[in-house]
């Protein structure tokens, strides 16, 4: 229960639907059992075994509340019958019973009226907190983590607990309580039948019990399963040009089909263990039936201790404890299940993000005078990736950083944005710690271009204006023209409104990449972080997409992270890096004169042009 505690918060703002839904529970459960004892009297006009009364009785108090009711009762059906025949009292007896029943299915549909709002509310809130807190986790989190096992939690697993919610509300209310009315009116007919019954119930319930044992343990498995199959079609989607280029269809179908038999197998194992739980608690039930129906019968015909009419209505009653009992196992079930799902759910809601704003964190707005980097270490694993690495760009500098894979380029565009946190020294801006920085503030000061174009399904001006959410058409056009992007985008049907597809696959790799540098010039960011921006375009692209990265970084501070050593020739400042230090620094002439690792690396690439 101790996950269900951490989705109480959830429910708060549901409270008074889970209120509702509890008085009309509780109403439910009277009016059931009072449905099986109105039919006692009936039966006892039937059968002629009613007590006449013909004196009104008087109420002493609650001790004898009991004895009075039932003989206000006989009275009543008594005068009623003298004074308008015994027809009327019959009907006046079935009216009743119809009021009684219509109520009690009144009180269930108000109480699964109610409990609609809180369950798909909880369903709503559940899902939006999981996908605000993907957005606000580190990349490091996703970084060993299956997308499609986080698809599957924010899909699946919180559909499963919303489920397992109706069956908390069920499990301590609507039906222990049918159950606990039912016995009261059982203990009013016959307390010595009903002391015999409750022999045999412990015995029932721990039968019960061993079924569900081993639910939740699998229920957790086949949800992972499912976080599985979900990650291989995502991944399947995203390279589908590998599969069919490698022929690989086969091999991936192989993957996917293993991993839906694996849920398959373990579907049916939970679904046949969920499946014995009502059965086998009707089976026990019907079993203390058939002792009652022996042990009843003997007090009605032999001891004559019990009415025939009160025999049949305790009966009644008895039946009726099997159907919330049947509910409580199948619920019990279905709160293992959502135990499991609870579990995967909060396992993201309360994973601790240690990228935040700090507290009284500083708004900053503008950049004045430069960065910093002092002595940074870092490392992903193990392994340093940076080491003791320092730096100052100064503001309006162009500084490039150059050098082999691996060299922890990518890494500094990473640790400035703070997607990642350094290990060691400090990166400040204008001599304020970035971690002082209130984050959204920090990253408002930053544009981001990366080798991947990152585009999404929807239309072109949806795309760029994610750097100024109310960005006119007219400051879109003007962005498209500094990108030298706007001759492509005029000749499409719908201009600016043309839908790109998924991740742009409507575009050239050039196409797409002058959208993202129109997205960073419409944002319009003092600092700009070009992370191997041309690498991947072919030689007419990247001269289309240097032109706009040169338009762009115009009046800007600019740290260019280069594969391509003809793009940087321009900048103030090219850094040269190897296994996460600094081992050349200054301009282009500067570097080729000294004749070292950067005329190397430029040397080789000639040689390869």
């Amino acid at each position: 229960m101790n996950n269900f505690r951490k989705i109480i918060p959830f429910i708060l703002p549901y409270k008074k639907y889970a209120y509702l839904n509890i008085l009309f529970n509780i109403l439910y459960a009277f009016f059931g059992t009072l449905s099986f004892l109105a039919l006692m009297p009936m039966m006892d006009v039937l059968f002629g075994q009613s007590n006449k009364i013909y004196t009104e009785p008087v109420y002493t108090g609650l001790g004898g509340l009991k004895k009075y009711i039932g003989e206000y009762l006989n009275y009543y059906l008594t005068m009623t019958t003298e004074q308008h025949g015994i027809g009327t009292t019959l009907s006046i007896l079935v009216a009743g019973i119809i009021t009684i029943f219509m109520l009690k299915n009144l009180c269930d549909y108000l109480a699964m009226f109610f409990i609609t709002f809180l369950r798909n509310g909880i369903l709503r809130d559940l899902r939006n907190a999981m996908y605000q807190k993907t957005l606000d986790l580190p990349l490091s989190f996703f970084s060993e983590k299956r997308k499609g096992d986080t698809i599957s939690r924010i899909a699946s697993d919180v559909s499963e607990v919303q489920a397992s919610m109706l069956s908390i509300l069920e499990l301590i209310v609507k039906e222990p309580l049918t159950i606990i009315f039912t016995i009261i009116a059982m203990f009013s007919i016959s307390v010595k039948l009903t002391v015999f019954v409750f022999v045999f119930i412990p015995v029932s319930g721990y039968i019960i019990s061993l079924i569900g044992k081993q639910l939740k343990k699998k229920s957790t498995r086949a949800q992972q399963e499912q976080g599985v199959f979900l990650s291989t079609i995502e991944e399947t989607l995203g390279g589908l040009k590998v599969v069919k280029g490698y022929n690989a269809e086969g091999y991936f179908s192989k993957v996917f089909q293993n991993s839906t038999n694996r849920f398959f197998n373990l579907s049916n194992s939970i679904g046949n263990r969920q499946n014995l739980a009502s059965p086998m608690s009707e089976f026990l039930g019907i079993m203390v039936i058939a002792i009652l129906l022996w042990y009843g019968g003997h007090m009605v015909l032999i001891e004559k201790t019990l009415k025939g009419a009160a025999f049949i209505t305790y009966m009644g009653l008895a039946y009726n404890i099997l159907t919330p009992a049947k509910a409580i196992s199948k619920a019990s079930y279905g709160v293992k299940k959502g135990n499991a799902a609870a579990e995967r759910v909060l396992e993201i809601l309360d994973q601790p993000n240690p990228i935040t704003s700090k507290e009284n964190a500083v708004e900053k707005t503008s950049f004045d005078s430069d960065i910093q980097l002092t002595n940074v270490g870092f490392k992903y694993a193990d392994d340093w990736v940076l080491k003791d690495f320092s730096l100052q760009v100064k503001k309006g500098q162009t500084v490039a950083l150059v050098g082999q894979s691996g060299s922890g380029k990518s890494t500094i565009a990473n640790l400035l944005t703070r997607f990642y946190d350094v290990n060691k020294g400090a990166i400040a801006i204008d001599g304020t710690d970035i971690r002082d920085l209130d984050l959204q503030a920090l990253r408002h000061l930053i544009g981001l271009v990366t080798q991947d174009s990152i585009l999404f399904n929807d239309t072109i001006k949806a795309n760029i204006s994610l750097g100024k959410l109310d960005a006119s058409d007219e400051e879109i056009i003007e962005a498209l023209k500094v990108a030298n992007a706007y001759e492509f985008v005029q000749d499409l049907p719908q201009g600016i409104y043309t839908n790109i597809g998924d991740s742009g696959n409507k575009l050239s790799g050039g196409q797409k990449q002058r959208l993202s540098i129109a997205r960073a010039v419409l944002k319009n960011p003092p600092i700009m972080i070009l992370d191997e921006a041309t690498s991947a375009l072919d030689t007419e692209s990247e001269k289309l997409v240097q032109l706009a990265l040169e338009n762009m970084m115009q009046h800007r501070t600019s740290i260019v992270i280069a594969h391509r050593l003809s793009t940087i020739q321009k900048a103030d400042v090219i850094v040269v890096m190897q296994k996460g230090e600094i081992v050349e620094q200054g301009n282009h002439e500067e570097l080729m004169a000294k004749g070292g690792t950067y005329h190397k690396l430029v040397t080789m690439q000639s040689f390869e042009s």
